[in-house]
């Protein structure tokens, strides 16, 4: 939606909405904690490493190639990607979406104040109480949400 690559407003909304349950302090999940009606079965050399109707993997810890590459896109949330979803609320929700944008990236302080103090770590775990996890100091991390707290400061 920051691209405008979705131009229908009641789509973006739709999407958005439907993200609004990936959220947590200072990231995005990349999967939601939930039951799948379709399989999304996650195998490594021949062995299913998960359980294809409940693939989410709320902790980033463990072997790399069994645990953490699995995780990684199951589950972990990303800071890079949070301040983006709190830059298309307030294009979608224009009149009303900012002060709820500037509540939610305002939770990344914990993660600002935290780890590497005055930069955001690359992940965090999906569940509570979400540990960052992966590059303590990831420059893409911060510099989107610097842009975007910016951006809602300037509008």
């Amino acid at each position: 939606m920051t691209l405008g690559l979705v131009q229908d407003l009641k789509t973006a909304a739709g999407i958005l909405n439907a993200c609004r349950e990936l959220l947590v302090p200072g990231a995005i999940r990349s999967l939601a904690d939930r039951t799948l009606e379709r399989p999304l079965s996650v195998v490594y050399q021949g062995r299913l490493l998960n359980d294809p109707h409940h693939p989410y993997q709320g902790r980033y810890e463990g072997d790399e190639d069994t645990r953490r590459k699995p995780a990684y896109h199951n589950g972990t949330g990303w800071t890079w990607l949070f301040p983006s979803f709190c830059e298309a609320y307030v294009m979608v929700y224009p009149e009303t979406g900012k002060a709820a944008a500037a509540a939610w990236l305002s939770s990344a302080m914990l993660l600002l104040n935290g780890g590497c103090v005055g930069h955001m770590p690359e992940i965090v775990d999906g569940d509570f109480p979400h540990a960052q996890r992966g590059c303590d100091a990831q420059a893409w991390g911060i510099s989107e949400w610097i842009r975007v707290r910016v951006k809602l400061n300037e509008g």
